[in-house]
């Protein structure tokens, strides 16, 4: 059965994440001061990274609501209480730094343009709708997908099979038509795998060893790998 539309993950697959919050915590901390017990910037951001997918995890296991996740990694990486209102206020000045620092990866417009005749386009996210609306908004990129899909609003998340098998109801398609491309090698591209979509794996830091997956490792790679599923019904994999 051909592909006829390709699902997105958003972030470290079209957008870089992982510079964007470096970037906008250094700055945070550079106009907030060094929180206590941190000896270093670089000790204070890493302790924020280990704290973002911790707190991430509860969301997506719903064990707390997309703003309390916010709320408890601002209280927890201050090591001090703080009422809903001041989380909420340190969060989003924490925010608008990490906004500035946004930007696409240079390989995501020319994959998108080169994809646009062939493949109908939607996004699925363990993200907050509106969070993930407005990021690709910004971006300059969000009406390039017919529906964005996200965590937070389905009350599932990757690899949880709902979550994709929702995204292709939204599309009126069947798995077998949808192909899911994600940074993750277990929630993005193995959880679509075993939800019966093609799951592609963008290892973009080059680490391999997961030869069970199909993976490229840029998105210039993906209209070729594509093509050859509809040609061949079995697609390459680029290392």
């Amino acid at each position: 059965m051909p592909i006829r539309a390709v699902l997105w993950d958003v972030d470290d697959t079209l957008f870089d994440y992982t510079t964007a919050a470096a970037t906008g915590m250094a700055r945070h901390l550079a106009a907030e001061g060094l929180p206590e017990g941190y000896a270093t910037a670089d000790e204070a951001g890493d302790a924020w990274q280990r704290l973002t997918r911790h707190h991430w995890q509860r969301f997506a296991d719903g064990e707390t609501d997309w703003q309390g996740q916010r709320r408890d990694r601002a209280r927890d990486f201050l090591a001090r209480p703080l009422d809903d209102t001041a989380a909420d206020a340190w969060f989003e000045r924490h925010i608008a730094h990490y906004e500035a620092a946004w930007a696409l990866f240079p390989d995501t417009v020319p994959a998108l343009d080169a994809l646009a005749g062939a493949y109908r386009h939607a996004v699925l996210s363990n993200s907050a709708l509106e969070q993930q609306h407005h990021k690709l908004t910004v971006l300059g990129v969000r009406d390039r997908f017919e529906s964005v899909l996200c965590a937070a609003e389905l009350g599932i998340s990757k690899p949880a099979p709902g979550a994709f098998l929702a995204a292709c109801e939204a599309l009126s398609l069947a798995p077998a038509e949808v192909a899911y491309v994600g940074d993750e090698p277990d929630i993005d591209a193995g959880g679509a795998v075993a939800a019966g979509l093609t799951g592609i794996w963008l290892d973009r830091q080059g680490r391999g060893g997961r030869p069970e997956l199909v993976r490229i490792t840029a998105l210039d790679q993906l209209p070729g790998l594509l093509a050859a599923h509809t040609r061949f019904g079995a697609p390459d994999t680029f290392g």
